[in-house]
């Protein structure tokens, strides 16, 4: 049976970031933790139990809590700068302790937790991120004023995955920021969004089921927009819940197919009617599901990570296969030239043409594990920092920020946006 390890925070940090002071965000954070109880008082838990003391005063990443959680034996972890962060200890030796963590301007770290293990960063067990498929550098930042943008900024594209569709990587960064900040300010919770994706996604099919192309591609693409928003507000103010994330990604499996269903119907009210559109509209149905299929079969049977996150090639194909959004760039094109049916041939062969590349990968994926009866993502064989000089490291994965710069470089920042 889990050990259950108790939670104290101590401090308190009065600049927010994305809306969040240093304890509500950590209490958040450690509402999702499995195993982990937060408490108010020391005192009232178990005299031999397991404490974990955290300041604060520091934007921690949630793959460093839960590495202190999965610890066993006592320690002290330490930031860049050689100050303790956090502390794991019992609940008898907590009041030596929590002096340390608690008075910022006097500490005696030295003296105090002599005893105690000294940890870094470096020394934590952290891989690569399975669900946001990627890896990047774990941190510890200080929270000040100074740097309150930049550890926005910082949180910001630590929310995006590392292996994802071309538009989501590199068109959708910059506007969805000030989006989510414009949601943050107004209250907005990451549900309002979804829904109001729902909406859109209804309005496109149904302005493409009538031939309305223009009107359901901006539809469609601002669907797309909010549908990175609202994950990226979920992440950013620790929100989460189960409806939200069953809508969300409910969604984002049943819409597309249907999409590319409505416009083919659309099409019989244009000048360019398509042929064989039943037969299309199999094709793209078996394209779609198998591509789905292929995806399922890797992680299910081969891997404990997502066939994209397999080989470099895997997360290059990522960028452009054959998902909404690389499907709508096609679609696009075709309402462009004013031709809406090869919008849509061309969605169908891009589906068969992926699920292809897919099966492929799939069959390669079986005979490696058939050789090496295990499979290991390319993300647990480089580092971040080390391989910045890979093409796939630089794309696929973020460069840490320096903690020693981060004051000097927010006031750099400033002093250059107010100019």
């Amino acid at each position: 049976m889990p050990t259950t390890t108790y939670i104290y925070i101590t401090g308190e940090s009065k600049t927010r970031i994305w809306g969040l002071d240093g304890r509500e965000r950590l209490r958040r954070m450690i509402q999702s933790i499995e195993n982990a109880i937060l408490v108010e008082k020391i005192e009232s838990i178990p005299v031999e139990a397991s404490l974990i003391i955290l300041s604060a005063h520091y934007l921690y990443d949630i793959r460093v809590l839960t590495a202190l959680i999965n610890m066993k034996a006592p320690m002290a972890l330490y930031s860049h700068d050689n100050q303790p962060v956090a502390v794991r200890t019992i609940q008898s030796q907590a009041p030596h302790l929590l002096g340390v963590l608690t008075n910022q301007k006097n500490r005696r770290p030295e003296h105090i937790l002599s005893g105690l293990p000294h940890y870094a960063l470096n020394d934590l067990k952290i891989d690569f991120q399975q669900n946001l498929k990627k890896k990047d550098p774990p941190y510890i930042l200080p929270i000040t004023e100074k740097n309150q943008k930049l550890l926005e900024k910082e949180l910001f594209s630590g929310s995006y995955k590392g292996v994802t569709d071309l538009i989501t990587k590199w068109v959708w960064p910059l506007p969805a920021y000030w989006c989510t900040h414009l949601c943050v300010r107004h209250g907005w919770r990451p549900n309002h969004v979804t829904l109001l994706s729902v909406f859109l996604a209804l309005l496109t099919g149904v302005a493409f089921w009538y031939g309305y192309f223009g009107i359901g591609l901006l539809m469609g693409w601002f669907m797309t927009f909010l549908d990175t928003v609202d994950g990226k507000l979920a992440r950013v103010t620790v929100t989460s819940s189960r409806i939200g994330d069953v809508l969300d990604h409910g969604l984002d499996i049943i819409h597309p197919p249907l999409w590319y269903l409505a416009w083919g119907i659309g099409l019989a009210n244009t000048l360019t009617p398509i042929a064989n559109l039943d037969l299309l509209i199999w094709l793209m149905f078996f394209g779609y599901v198998g591509g789905r299929l292929c995806e399922g079969a890797f992680q299910l049977w081969l891997a404990p990570f997502d066939m994209f996150i397999w080989r470099k090639l895997d997360s290059f194909n990522r960028l452009i296969t054959a998902r909404r959004n690389p499907n709508l760039i096609l679609l696009s094109y075709g309402w462009f030239i004013a031709q809406p049916d090869i919008g849509l041939l061309l969605v169908v062969a891009w589906h068969l043409l992926s699920t292809a590349i897919l099966t492929g990968r799939l069959i390669a994926g079986w005979r490696a594990w058939r050789q090496q009866s295990t499979l290991r993502s390319w993300l647990q064989d480089i580092d971040p920092v080390r391989d910045r000089s890979i093409p796939a490291v630089k794309i696929f994965t973020r460069a840490p920020i320096d903690p020693k710069r981060l004051e000097s470089v927010n006031i750099e920042y400033g002093r250059a946006t107010d100019t």
